[in-house]
């Protein structure tokens, strides 16, 4: 049993790395060759057992993504554009959940409304990477990827709580009102359980300074988050968001450079395969899944695929093109709406990608949910049709629509780099005029740092190109270093929190740092 088990972990392994090699060869979303490869694999004997159950898609991969997604979160820019992405993310997702249950209603009366409630929160989150990461690679207007993810990150959240509800449904009817105050104990008892937490976390990893450790506390920390959180009736995925938040916008002060920098490859890792493997396992459990729908006419399931595609594509648009821009009559002190013109809310309105948060909800139906292979059958529909139609198409649109030559970023990040090399040097001359530096040590420095700075001047003036640094020197000249990076760490976090460079900026370049922290102390 083991041995065969271990096979079918190769065999889904390979399947990811094949479809990733697949995607990058022939520039596709990597869903797509995931999904077809593991409906390849589902012919070959003993992959029908690979399905998981559902309460594992559930309690395992959907706090790990979610918590990721919060902890990158930009928390000034989220502040910043909190009007429109709570319009995206509250109004939007809301919308989408009752419409697409309205609509499998009227098409397939047979599905009560709870399980119909179910589907329409599985398909109404968008998926946090597919889009924003095409529109990163084509420097599309900031604003946008910045409502985009945060619209992503929010709707996971209240898709989830809305999923919760209606699985509650399920179990005995619920009146209007009984929904009412089940919803506000559920929203505020999560929040409130993710501050805490996220608090008490804070402390601790503050006072951890070796990296493995800090790795396995990062990776309890959905766990503890959602698992308790959902013992005691509350919402697990707010206590997830508002935990992965609080300690995400503390990481720069809370972590040391070795720690940020293994922390951060880890993640990586470990979410691209657990979006692999959902894609995979998605392509696996499609034979399932026709069989389970092979009782319903071919032509009625037809119509009810259509229509449930319809109604996440359309809804999405018309929202985005008509009732978006009313959003800058709502009360309270926000950016304006002007910035975000026609062009820019149609690619909203287009990047609605669905993904693997979809799946994992899709896949976490309960077994004994009448009609449970349709409703899967539906969201897989979603998914892939929209990755299909949209995640292919947004570059061209993008490009048509003249929103993808931005050179902003790459101009920002320049300055970034010459302000955080001229604290550096402001640094350097105040350790010399205290006599904590030679004077032999400090004008080799500062012919480093003068030399950087040139090269930064250079790349904003459209010239450039990499520089050499000379060797790691004493431990004098090692503290010397560590000292000027952390003037340039904090010149970076002043220029963040004054709003005059992004958190990708930032992260970007105290990526760096760290990395040349770690090559001039070695591992560890």
């Amino acid at each position: 049993m083991v041995e065969e088990f271990l096979i079918i972990a190769m065999l889904v392994a390979v399947l990811m790395l094949a479809g990733r090699v697949i995607a990058r060869r022939l520039s596709l979303p990597p869903a797509i060759p995931l999904v077809l490869l593991g409906v390849a694999a589902s012919f070959l004997p003993g992959m029908s057992e690979v399905i998981p159950p559902p309460e594992v898609i559930l309690n395992i991969f959907l706090p790990l993504l979610i918590y990721r997604a919060a902890f990158l979160s930009a928390p000034r820019e989220t502040k910043e554009d909190a009007v429109p992405i709570s319009v995206m993310a509250f109004g939007l997702t809301c919308a989408t959940a009752v419409a697409v249950a309205t609509a499998v209603r009227f098409a397939v009366p047979q599905v009560d409304w709870p399980a119909a409630l179910a589907l329409g929160a599985a398909v109404a989150p968008t998926d946090p990477v597919s889009a924003t990461s095409v529109m990163q690679r084509l420097s599309a207007p900031r604003r946008l990827v910045t409502i985009l993810e945060g619209e992503s990150l929010v709707n996971d959240a209240v898709a989830l709580t809305l999923f919760g509800l209606a699985l509650t449904a399920l179990e005995g009817p619920v009146s209007p009102a009984e929904g009412a105050v089940t919803l506000l104990r559920v929203v505020a008892g999560g929040v409130l359980y993710g501050l805490v937490l996220g608090w008490v976390l804070a402390r601790l990893r503050a006072r951890v300074t070796d990296n493995g450790a800090q790795i396995v506390i990062s990776l309890l920390t959905p766990f503890l988050a959602y698992l308790p959180a959902e013992h005691f009736g509350v919402s697990g995925v707010l206590a997830v968001v508002t935990t992965g938040f609080y300690l995400g916008i503390r990481a720069h002060g809370l972590l040391p450079p070795a720690a940020r920098l293994t922390g951060t490859a880890f993640w990586e890792v470990l979410v691209f395969l657990l979006e692999s493997s959902l894609f995979v396992l998605l392509g696996l459990e499609i034979r399932h899944v026709v069989a389970g729908v092979a009782e319903y006419p071919t032509g009625a399931l037809a119509v009810v695929a259509v229509v449930a595609v319809a109604v996440v594509v359309l809804l999405r648009l018309g929202w985005t093109m008509a009732v978006f821009p009313l959003a800058r009559w709502l009360p309270g002190r926000h950016l304006s709406f002007d910035r975000i013109g026609r062009s820019e809310r149609l690619v909203m309105g287009w990047a609605g990608i669905r993904g693997a948060i979809t799946l994992a909800i899709a896949l976490s139906i309960p077994l004994q949910v009448p009609h449970r292979p349709l409703l899967i059958f539906l969201a897989m529909v979603v998914v892939l049709v929209t990755l299909l139609g949209q995640a292919t198409t947004l570059p061209r649109l993008l490009r048509r629509l003249r929103l993808g030559e931005s050179q902003e970023e790459a101009a920002e990040e320049a300055r970034a780099r010459r302000a955080s090399t001229e604290a550096a040097l402001a640094r350097l001359d105040e350790l010399g005029a205290e006599g904590e530096v030679d004077e032999r040590t400090a004008d080799v420095f500062r012919q480093l740092l003068e030399l950087r700075l040139d090269r930064v001047r250079a790349l904003l003036d459209g010239d450039g190109d990499g520089e050499q640094e000379g060797d790691e020197g004493s431990a004098s000249t090692r503290a010397l270093r560590e000292e000027l990076g952390r003037a340039q760490r904090e010149k970076l976090d002043g220029l963040y929190e004054s709003g005059r460079i992004s958190v990708e900026v930032r992260r970007r370049l105290t990526h760096e740092l760290d990395l040349e922290h770690r090559r001039r102390s070695g591992p560890g």
